[in-house]
């Protein structure tokens, strides 16, 4: 791709596999940060490294371990997770292409998110866990060239990134919010209450347990751009 022609948010091929558009820096001589989208493994490359890729109706991927079915011919459900492939945003509404969102009600086929967002349902794909019959599988540009150790990697992955997780909180930690695909780093450590970027305050425990958040990587590792 020329450089005019990434956008955050997009869906991009990078090394045979599927990541998103974070961040395009003009500038910078790796000017296209992204994330993959199987694990959030964070990459910087060349816009010419990349290919485009727009996800369409039964497409299935992995999303942070788990594989999941685009659909749009299913009803949303509370508690479920939706793609947002086609934003149109009303004024009090913050979202945009590709953002990953999670379903807090359901109203009509419309819904609600966890971000207090109102999503209509011409915008989304409904994000069916498992990879249904007849999908597309779009992990990979080109799955010839995945190798055994891979596809066993990527078999195993959703057990490795919670193992990831079990590891105590550090300053430095960057977490993944998997309501908002948003990061938060650990700022601050109080006896067994940790406060995040965000302004989040949680225990040990509930970091660990919860849901929502999920270890990335500590900035101290060389990995944070």
């Amino acid at each position: 791709m020329k450089l005019l022609q990434v956008r955050k948010g997009q869906f991009v091929y990078y090394n045979n596999e599927l990541h998103k558009v974070y961040s395009v820096k003009p500038l910078a001589k790796k000017s296209v940060l992204m994330f993959r989208v199987k694990d959030m493994e964070q990459v910087a490359s060349r816009a010419d490294e990349v290919s485009l890729y727009k996800p369409k109706h039964m497409d299935s991927f992995m999303f942070f371990g788990e594989r999941y079915t685009l659909r749009e011919d299913v009803p949303a459900e509370e508690g479920g997770y939706i793609l947002i492939a086609k934003p149109d945003p009303d004024y009090m509404d913050h979202y945009s292409l590709n953002e990953f969102e999670k379903i807090e009600s359901v109203e009509g086929k419309n819904v609600i998110t966890t971000r207090q967002n109102t999503v209509k349902s011409r915008e989304f794909f409904v994000m069916v866990p498992g990879e249904e019959q007849g999908s597309n599988d779009i992990a990979y540009f080109d799955k010839g060239k995945v190798s055994a150790e891979q596809q066993q990697h990527d078999a195993q992955l959703a057990d490795d990134l919670r193992d990831r997780s079990s590891i105590r909180p550090s300053i430095g930690d960057v977490y993944l919010n998997l309501d908002n695909t948003g990061t938060a780093m650990v700022v601050a450590i109080m006896g067994e209450e940790v406060t995040l970027g965000t302004g989040d305050k949680l225990t040990f425990h509930d970091l660990h347990k919860a849901d929502n958040w999920s270890y990335l990587y500590n900035v101290a590792d060389g990995d944070f751009r």
